[in-house]
This record gives structure tokens, sequence and C-alpha cells, in this order.
């Protein structure tokens, strides 16, 4: 009797499925750990970056560490270091750059404050920190006479502080006059401008010969009214207003941003009624 030849057997053409669908499932799985170990990476450098900021914040560290470690800093005053390299935001140079940078300087402040504590009191003096740096206000009535640029020698005890903490640190000075609104023209000075130029060099010449502070840190300008602390309508802001600073110029705002160093004119405020 005839054997039957058995049937072929029918080729599956649906194998690549199986592969295919092997191939998925570990790229599936692939993305799940990368997606997860992602977000582990987030959460623990959101809470190390919080840590850091907490304890720089309160820790009064200098402003190139913090810069080091917080990235840099935005409007709120939080650090972030994405915010550095390619498609970070980049800091304007008319900005006025963070107020870390003032630790810098201030160990002098505190020094300055204390040591001219009874002129500060009596408001001949004022001294305060900003971005730029560590500004000493001396008011025109203490130690120049009404339109004139010679410095009253009865203040020199009160600028030897001043000039002892210059000559001790690195850092420029920049010395800048400043005038009310009210205009003079003598045979001396023609203008607010030559007046306050003639006062801020004055006040250079002072502090190179008797305190021995190089010229090569030394600059002077003259404002004239332009930058006002206070209102030009009163006796009392006029007062205010005439004035020499003396800036002593924070170094790290110097290397950042030049422009930063020039001063900031504040809006005067509306005389009392």
């Amino acid at each position: 009797m005839a054997r039957k030849k058995p049937h072929p057997a029918h080729e599956n053409s649906e194998r690549w499925l199986v592969s295919y669908a092997d191939f998925i499932t570990l790229l599936f799985a692939f993305f799940v750990v990368m997606f997860a170990s992602s977000q582990t990476d987030k959460a623990r450098a959101k809470q190390v970056s919080d840590s850091v900021t907490e304890a720089l914040e309160k820790g009064g560290v200098a402003a190139a560490v913090r810069e080091v470690l917080g990235g840099t800093v935005d409007d709120k005053g939080k650090g972030n270091a994405m915010m550095k390299g390619p498609g970070g935001a980049t800091r304007s140079s008319k900005e006025t750059p963070p107020k870390v940078v003032e630790a810098e300087l201030l160990p002098s402040m505190q020094y300055l404050s204390t040591a001219l504590a009874e002129e500060i009191k009596t408001g001949k003096i004022e001294v305060h920190l900003e971005p730029r740096g560590l500004v000493v206000s001396l008011r025109q009535a203490t130690f120049f006479p009404s339109g004139e640029d010679s410095i009253d020698p009865k203040t020199y005890a009160a600028l030897d502080k001043i000039g002892a903490t210059v000559r001790s640190l690195p850092n420029s000075l920049r010395l800048e006059g400043h005038t009310d609104a009210v205009p003079i023209h003598t045979a001396r000075f023609r203008s607010n401008w030559e007046l306050s130029a003639a006062r801020s060099i004055a006040m250079l010449e002072l502090i190179h010969s008797r305190y021995d502070v190089p010229r090569e840190r030394l600059a002077i300008a003259g404002y004239a009214d332009t930058i006002p602390v206070d209102s030009n309508e009163t006796v009392e802001g006029r007062a205010h207003n005439r004035r020499v600073d003396m800036v002593i110029l924070n170094q790290q705002v110097a290397i950042k941003d030049p422009a930063a160093l020039e001063p900031v004119p504040k809006p005067a405020p509306a005389p009392a009624k």
C-alpha cells in the first residue's frame, strides 16, 4: 500500500514580530530606567542646591565662593548654574550686579561705621555699601566752606580713619564731587561742574599726600547736580546733595562689569508739603 507523503510545513511569515516585540520591550525598559535615573538626579541636585543656597545666604560666604557654588544669580537672588553657558541667561552691562559681591568690603564698612560713629550720628558722614563698592559720603557743610574747594583742617581727624582704611586695601578709590541745583558763577568757578570736580581733586591730593595712597589707585569725577540723593526743593535736601563721595571700588564688580562702577541716579523724594 502506498504511503502518503506528509504535507509540507507552512512557513511562518510573522516570526519577525517576536524579535520586534523583544526589542521594543528592551527599549521601553531602557527608557524607563533612564527616566527614573534622571528624576532621582534632579531631586538630589535640587536638595543639594537648596542646602547650599541656604548656607550661603546665612553664612556670609565671600562672593567668589558663592558664585562658584551657586552659579549665576537671578533677579530674585537665587543661584542657578543652568543660567551659565550656551542658551543661558546673560547679564546686561547696564544691570546692577548682585548684592552678594558687597561681602568683599563688609569688614571695612563695619570698621568705619564704628570708628566714625560720632560723625555718622551727627550727619557729617554717611557710610553704606553699594554693589559697586563702599561709599563714604562726606557732607560739604562739614568738610568744605560754601562755594570753595579747600578742605577744613578740623576734619582731618575723621579723614585719618578713612585714609588708613583706604591705604590698607588694594582696591581703587574714586572721589566723586556733587553739588545742589543752585547755579554757581564766581571768579574761580563758572559752574557747578567745575566746583564738584575741584572738590574731588582737592580730596584726591589730600589722600595721596597725607596717607601715601598711590595716584594709580585714585580717580576723580565731578557730577555737579546730576545725581542728587535728596530733593533740591528744600534747604535740607540741598545740603544732603552737596557732598563728596569716596567710593572704594569693589574688585569683583570691576572684573565682571566695569560699567556697573558708575553711580546710579536715585529719584529725589518730593518736597514735604
